[in-house]
């Protein structure tokens, strides 16, 4: 997934993708002691997409608080 991709997304919406790429990467990394990986690469990419979803979260509530106070 792409950063402008994420950039769209709202923060509920941020929230259950960041859930969904977890348990993602959690049953790949079972896969992966268990020798039954297929798409070793698929690791890389989920948690480079877990950073983008926390990142774009983070930069989210930032700018909320800043808007409060």
């Amino acid at each position: 997934m792409k950063m402008s991709e994420v950039n769209e997304l709202t923060v509920v919406e941020l929230e259950t993708k960041g859930r969904d790429l977890r348990v993602e990467l959690f049953n790949l990394r079972i896969q992966k002691t268990t020798a039954q990986l297929e798409k070793p690469h698929r690791v890389k990419q989920l948690r480079r997409d877990v950073a983008r979803m926390e990142t774009r979260l983070t930069q989210l509530r930032q700018k909320k608080e800043s808007a409060k106070g």
